[in-house]
């Protein structure tokens, strides 16, 4: 059981830092098209969903301990 939630928070940790990869990149998309308080806001939602998301990640880890 630890061995899994482990790799559950790994997932935690890579998909948090995809969904941030993801906004960012949205943002900028939407930044150059001149849309930038839309930009900020897709930016703002990325960063709390996927920080909110590797910190969840990272507290399960620790929590877990080890590879285990």
């Amino acid at each position: 059981m630890r061995r899994f939630l482990w790799y559950v928070s790994k997932v935690l940790e890579g998909g948090g830092l995809l969904v941030v990869l993801v906004g960012v990149l949205l943002s900028i998309d939407l930044g150059l098209s001149e849309e930038g308080l839309k930009s900020m806001a897709i930016e703002f939602r990325g960063l709390m969903i996927g920080g909110g998301m590797f910190v969840a990640g990272w507290l399960l880890e620790r929590a877990v301990g080890g590879r285990g």
